[in-house]
Parts: C-alpha cells; sequence; structure tokens
C-alpha cells in the first residue's frame, strides 16, 4: 500500500501538470507559430544584408587593388587596364575616377554615362564605417545601380557601379513568393532592388520585418501580407501542442520528486567527467580527384546507454556555460591519439579543430595547444584552426595578433560559415587567416540560383587577391561539384564523399581509399608495360 501511494501522487501530479499545460496550449501554439514565422522571415532579412554586404566588400576590395596597382588616372593605358579589371568581376559594371566633389572625371566605359539619369553630389553619399568608403543610388534609365566611392588622397576617389541583380533578392518561400516583397535601399531610402512576382498586385494588409546594416547605410524590408501569415507554417501546431503536454507531464513528475534536480550543464559535466563526447570525423576532399586531403573534427555525445545526442542539442549550451573549452580540449586530445598513425604517416593530412572567438582569445590558448599537439608528436602545420563566426570577434587586433602567432607556430586558421556569420570580408583580410569555407547555405542552391554561383565567384576572387585557400562545405551532389569548380573552388566536404564517422569507419574509408589508388596506380603500370 505505500508503494502505490506515491505512484499514485506522481500519477495525479503528472496528470494536472499535463492538464494545466494543455489548457494554455493553444495559446502557446500560436505564439509558437508566430514566432517562428517572424524568426525565418528575419533570418532572410539577414541573408540579404549579407549578400549585399558582400557585393559592397567585393567592389571595395577591387576598387582598393585599383588603387595600389597606381590605376587611379584617365590614361588610355590605364582605362584599358581597368576595363580587363571589370570584366573578370562580372558584379561591377563601371569604374569611374571622380574628383573629391563626386563629379565624373572619366570612365572605364564612357558610354555607360549615357545610361545615367542622373548624378549626386558627395554631400548625398552615404559614409559607412569605413571612413574612406560612401554609397549612393545611381539612377539609370535601364534600373538603379549602386554607387561605391573610395578616396585615394584628397583630391580624388575611384567610384565601382554596381548592378543590382533582383535575383539576389529571389529567397522567398514557396508559399510566401505570390504574396510577398523584398526591397533593398539605402538608409535615406533610396531603393536600390526589388524582387516581387507581381510588381502591379498591392499587399492589402503588409506587415514589415526589417534589417539594417552595421558596416554600410543598406537597409534590407521584407513586406507580407498578414492574412498569409496566418495559415503559413501552420501545421507546427501540433507539434508545439505535443510539446506543450509533455512539458506539462515532466513538470508534474519534477513537482514529484523530494531529491534534488540538477540542471543540463551537471549532465554535461558528468559528461565530460566519462568522457562521453567522441569526436567524428568527415573528410575533406579534392573536388577533382576525390582524394581525402584531410578532415574536420565534429562532435558527438555517446551516452553510456548506447545513444548518441545530436550537437545542436548540446553545443549551444555548451558555449553559454563555458563548458565548450573543456570539451574542445577534450576532442582534440583524443582525436590526435586515434588519428596519429595516419598523421605521422601522411604529412600533408591536415585535421581541422573548431574553436568558438571566445576560446580563441582565452589565456594560454596557444600554450595549451601547442602542448597538446606537441605531446601527440604530431606536426602543428598539419593541424587547422577553424575560427567560427557564430559570435563575433569583438577585439580584431588582439584576435589578428593571436592568429599571427598560430602561424608563427606552424598552425593554420581558417574562418568558418563565411557569407553568413558575423564578419565581413574586410575584416576577413585583417584577421590573416589561411582558409575560408563556403557555407552549407551557399553550396545548397548553387547548381540552381544564378545570383548564389555570382556570390561564390567574389567569394573565391577575393580569397585568391587575400592569398588564401577556399573550401566548400556541406557538398551532396555531383551537380554541386560541378557548379563549384567552376567556380574556382578546388577542396570541400559533405555527405557525397562521406558523413562524419566514428574513427574506425573513418580509418576504415582511408584504407580503402589507400587500396583503390594502389589499385588503379597497379593496372595503369601493367598498361604502361
Amino acid at each position: 500500500m505505500r508503494s502505490i501511494r506515491p505512484r499514485f501522487a506522481t500519477a495525479v501530479l503528472v496528470l494536472a501538470g499535463a492538464v494545466t499545460f494543455g489548457l494554455g496550449g493553444h495559446f502557446a501554439a500560436i505564439q509558437f507559430i508566430h514566432d517562428q514565422q517572424a524568426r525565418h522571415l528575419e533570418e532572410l532579412t539577414e541573408v540579404v544584408t549579407r549578400r549585399s554586404e558582400l557585393a559592397v566588400d567585393f567592389a571595395a576590395a577591387s576598387l582598393d587593388q585599383l588603387a595600389i596597382r597606381g590605376l587611379a588616372t584617365c590614361d588610355p593605358a590605364a582605362l584599358q587596364a581597368i576595363r580587363l579589371h571589370v570584366y573578370r568581376r562580372s558584379a561591377v559594371k563601371d569604374v569611374r575616377l571622380v574628383n573629391a566633389d563626386g563629379s565624373v572625371i572619366c570612365s572605364a566605359y564612357s558610354e555607360t554615362l549615357e545610361f545615367d539619369k542622373g548624378w549626386v553630389d558627395r554631400g548625398d553619399m552615404l559614409a559607412s564605417r569605413d571612413a574612406g568608403l560612401m554609397l549612393f543610388r545611381v539612377e539609370q534609365f535601364g534600373g538603379d545601380a549602386l554607387g561605391v566611392l573610395r578616396d585615394i588622397g584628397n583630391n580624388k576617389a575611384l567610384v565601382a557601379i554596381l548592378g543590382i541583380n533582383s535575383s539576389l533578392f529571389d529567397i522567398m518561400p514557396a508559399e510566401l513568393r505570390a504574396h510577398g516583397q523584398v526591397l533593398l535601399a539605402l538608409t535615406n531610402g533610396a531603393q536600390l532592388g526589388e524582387f516581387m512576382l507581381d510588381a502591379d498586385k498591392a499587399l492589402p494588409h503588409p506587415v514589415d520585418f526589417e534589417k539594417r546594416s552595421a558596416r554600410y547605410p543598406l537597409r534590407t524590408t521584407i513586406r507580407i501580407d498578414r492574412t498569409v501569415l496566418s495559415t503559413w507554417n501552420s501545421q507546427v501546431y501540433w507539434p508545439a501542442m505535443a510539446l506543450s503536454l509533455a512539458l506539462g507531464a515532466i513538470f508534474g513528475l519534477l513537482l514529484s520528486r523530494t531529491r534534488r534536480v540538477e540542471g543540463p550543464v551537471a549532465d554535461l559535466d558528468r559528461a565530460l567527467a566519462r568522457g562521453e563526447f567522441r569526436p567524428y570525423f568527415q573528410p575533406v576532399f579534392d573536388l577533382k580527384t576525390r582524394q581525402i586531403k584531410g578532415c574536420e573534427i565534429l562532435v558527438r555525445w555517446l551516452r553510456e546507454d548506447g545513444s548518441v545526442v545530436p550537437p545542436m542539442n548540446f553545443i549551444p549550451l555548451a558555449e553559454s556555460s563555458g563548458r565548450i573549452q573543456g570539451m574542445t580540449w577534450q576532442l582534440l586530445g583524443r582525436a590526435l591519439a586515434d588519428l596519429q598513425p595516419h598523421l605521422k604517416a601522411d604529412k600533408e593530412f591536415k585535421l581541422s579543430l573548431n574553436v568558438v572567438p571566445k576560446h580563441l582569445l582565452s589565456a594560454g590558448f596557444i600554450e595549451t595547444l601547442r602542448s597538446t599537439v606537441g605531446a601527440a608528436r604530431v606536426s602543428t602545420r598539419q593541424i587547422v584552426i577553424e575560427v567560427t563566426e557564430r559570435d563575433e570577434l569583438d577585439d580584431l587586433v588582439r584576435a589578428a595578433a593571436v592568429v599571427s602567432e598560430l602561424r608563427e607556430h606552424g598552425f593554420r586558421v581558417a574562418i568558418d560559415d563565411v557569407g553568413v556569420g558575423h564578419s565581413g570580408l574586410s575584416r576577413l583580410k585583417g584577421l590573416g587567416a589561411n582558409t575560408i569555407k563556403i557555407d552549407k547555405f551557399f553550396v545548397d542552391t548553387i547548381a540552381v540560383d544564378a545570383s548564389t554561383t555570382a556570390i561564390v565567384e567574389m567569394l573565391v576572387a577575393l580569397a585568391g587577391d587575400l592569398s588564401m585557400s577556399v573550401i566548400a562545405e556541406g557538398i551532396e551532389t555531383e551537380e554541386q561539384v560541378r557548379a563549384l569548380i567552376s567556380c574556382g573552388v578546388e577542396e570541400g566536404q559533405g555527405y557525397l564523399v562521406s558523413a562524419p564517422l566514428p574513427v574506425e569507419e573513418f580509418v576504415e574509408l582511408l584504407e580503402r581509399r589507400r587500396l583503390a589508388g594502389l589499385e588503379g596506380g597497379t593496372q595503369t603500370a601493367a598498361l604502361v608495360a
């Protein structure tokens, strides 16, 4: 009887919790749907803003190169060199030399001046965070363009004319494309580009989602018909209801316990103490030969019961609670031990490790890294530190100093999530890394979206100008490989070659590739003989 009463009390509390939470489930589900919609649309405005910033970065870098080469003149030879420069960079339509007040002196393509409806004075141009860079709208008969001005000394400046391709803004979900509008404008209200399936159709009940660039005077607006939002993504209603009922049941269960309940951070601490965080390895391969050139360490949580917890369920908590640093060192030590024979056998093989900015700038980071790698008797030039852009680098000067010291010791440094993270390309130049990694967001659409191809080409061109290599993430199809190769990308990683694997399976994959290579070499030798 004594054992039944606690169970009955527990059941009552669980049922009461489920009923209580269930009564509020309807309202919680509606709010959840609304928040998800708002988050999704805010992310889309962020994407358009990032794409626009990349275009300006590209123009600014091109102007800097022309200035360095001494081409800021109207000399015919200089104009010919500028035309060749523009030809190689399809996003830039023209380059003009202007006076300090903004008036045009000469143009690489003088015939484009005939398409201008007007030209703004310097006083009407908008300053960016870079004091020597200004933006303005160029009104043209065939559609507006974006002017990017870079001061060259005190008396003149170079201006890049960027064509605004509306396909850059074609990012709306299929259900909203006919009921939404994407706008890019300067912060003074001058409109630069627009995407809307039916330009003559007015939205009856518009609601705006807006994002302003922190670096440039650019503003992105997504405008949606409110009535369409009431039905979009409503399929999450029942999962949200199920979640509310489950939370109610859990709440009731927690109330029934008399002992102190530990939180998820305590679970992380126990898992760290037990060594439950294991490195999985995803190959980095040559896009043309498919030869595996290295791998990236990805973490998985293997519980004692054999279940596997995906990273998205614990990495954010590990970062916010400060456990990510201990987890990172534990992963690196285990990964070095797992792959040490292969790393010593193949001195060109690279092992990549993700590091958040806060960890990179923490006291003793370089010393701990060197001692960990040294203890494994592995060459520092085989270790790549990937700095993730989920958090912004608050102190770029200090970060650049850390990166410089890492490179002096032989380590390589890569910047992850390029194009969707916090740093612009101008900041990448200041950081001094070896490699940029193109985010999966761009790879997903590169084979079907011309605007994505243009962005990847810009990234590759800028990486080449900065003597950086490029790796594409999330490759899943042969079409994506062909598109990336055509853009100039040489290496990548993704499920096309392999999902992240535990060490045993990864070593087997390397051995199969090695034997296949030997067989291919033997067959070639036999044919030659």
